[in-house]
């Protein structure tokens, strides 16, 4: 009986590790989307005796569209099984990373962290010089006058990026919109810098109400479940691949590397 009653009080936490790009798969691309995570997710918050779900968070940002569906899903099941969700910032959680710590209830980082960037980017080359200056012709046939807008080869149209920034000012407004939902009042509006893009240190996040508090993971959790607390991750296990795949996939990870080291570069990491 002494044991069963032990087990009845156990108290487990589950941990989602959601590091790296938000992106979805492209080949031998993995990036942090819904379709790889959504298993894992069920799984945790399926845990008997669950007293809570902690994100563990270490993301540049990426995709809006993964961004959301991800944060949707951890909001749909923390309130239909009703367990709070922490989310535990590493070295970042901007731009997309932050949407996915908004997720939580409470957001705690270190006072190193990098935190924010709540807003939209877009970036590119243009080519047009390069090629004039080599002698090659474009040959582009389309059906549809918008077909090829933003066309790297070719000069910048100002049509083209009025429209790309008409776009980017929606998904900012949608990003806004799901950060006041989550934070609140914790987040002042007299503060016109918050919502511009900029980042901050954990300790100037705290300031500005972005963050609730410092503190590590592990400790905080055992300091608020005891020392006793269970702890299990659920996260997608890295797959191996022979000499072949990886010699005939070894030019796509580095440029999947070269791409993933640039964003997070954006914030000196």
């Amino acid at each position: 009986m002494g044991f069963l009653s032990v087990f009845r009080k156990s108290k487990n936490v589950s941990v989602i590790p959601l590091n790296g790009v938000i992106a979805a798969n492209m080949g031998r691309r993995k990036g942090l989307n819904l379709n790889e995570l959504d298993k894992y997710i069920e799984q945790a918050f399926s845990v008997k005796n669950l007293k809570a779900v902690a994100l563990q968070i270490n993301s540049p940002g990426g995709s809006p569209v993964q961004s959301e569906m991800i944060a949707n899903r951890i909001r749909e099941l923390s309130d239909k099984n009703n367990i709070p969700v922490l989310a535990f910032v590493e070295d970042v959680a901007a731009s997309g990373g932050y949407w996915l710590a908004c997720a939580a209830d409470e957001i705690i980082a270190s006072k190193a962290s990098i935190i924010g960037s709540i807003g939209v980017v877009s970036s590119g080359f243009g080519f047009n010089k390069a090629i004039e200056k080599i002698g090659i012709d474009r040959r582009l046939y389309t059906s549809g006058d918008n077909k090829a807008i933003l066309d790297p080869f070719l000069p910048e149209n100002p049509e083209d990026i009025k429209r790309l920034k008409a776009i980017q000012n929606e998904l900012h407004i949608q990003f806004i919109t799901f950060v006041k939902s989550r934070r609140g009042s914790k987040i002042k509006d007299d503060n016109k810098e918050v919502f511009t893009g900029a980042f901050w240190s954990g300790e100037k996040s705290l300031e500005l109400g972005l963050i609730d508090s410092f503190g590590e993971m592990k400790c905080i959790l055992k300091e608020r479940f005891g020392s006793q607390v269970k702890i299990k991750e659920f996260a997608p296990k890295k797959k191996l691949f022979g000499f072949s795949s990886l010699l005939s996939g070894a030019l796509d990870m580095l440029i999947h590397r070269f791409e993933e080291k640039s964003i997070y570069n954006r914030f000196g990491l």
